[in-house]
């Protein structure tokens, strides 16, 4: 009993410093998007959305991928570890649902995805501070240093180049930065989460397909 006290109580702390960066990453975007205060607001509203459909995907992939704990045990799935495999799952149902709400319901989901865009790399640069300063976790360094240049060449380019261009040049940097980090050190991570190079591949190849298809459409 103690132990899962002692679990819970560190997943609930985890939370917490999820919940600051992001906090703190909608802030950003709100004082320093350039966006007119009204479509911040909107973007706001849609991000936070999302997020919670995320969080609700990962809890799915949680009770999916670990079916026959759930059902012997359903509340022992709040200690049980929201690994990456969980992770994975929701960001494969997360672009689903983007897809589809781009496919069926016409929206244009590329102005939402540079202000995702904004709020990850602000959230993930304070979450992994937060991680080098209290934890003293060394192997945060090197993600701290590829999102602070990933934040400067987006600030630099947002005003210079079209949304699909800018969002190409940031998921390849990040992609090839994240892939280089793989190799250098242990592991990388995500906002706690352990993330192998192939999915960083994967989120390569999807993203900038999904960017191509969304350009050369425009283009038509």
């Amino acid at each position: 009993m103690r132990k899962t006290t002692m679990v819970i109580a560190s997943k609930l702390m985890a939370i917490g410093m999820i919940a600051l960066s992001l906090a703190i990453g909608f802030l950003s975007f709100f004082f320093f998007s350039d966006l007119t205060k009204e479509k911040k607001k909107r973007y706001i509203e849609e991000l936070t959305s999302q997020i919670i459909n995320f969080v609700v995907f990962i809890w799915l992939g949680k009770i999916v991928l670990n079916l026959s704990v759930f059902i012997s045990d359903p509340l022992s799935i709040l200690a049980y570890p929201s690994d990456s495999n969980a992770f994975y799952f929701a960001f494969v149902l997360e672009a689903l649902l983007l897809l589809y709400q781009s496919k069926r319901k016409n929206k244009n989901v590329l102005p939402l995805m540079e202000s995702f865009a904004h709020v990850f790399l602000i959230s993930s640069f304070v979450y992994e501070f937060i991680q080098f300063v209290t934890v003293d976790n060394p192997y945060t360094l090197g993600y701290l240093i590829l999102l602070a240049i990933l934040i400067g060449v987006f600030f630099i380019l947002r005003e210079r180049m079209s949304i699909t261009i800018l969002l190409m040049i940031q998921v390849t940097a990040y992609s090839i930065g994240m892939i280089i980090l793989s190799f250098v050190q242990p592991f990388i991570t995500v906002f706690g989460y352990m993330i192998a190079p192939w999915f960083v591949g994967v989120f390569f190849v999807t993203s900038i397909g999904g960017l191509t298809y969304k350009l050369r459409k425009r283009d038509t």
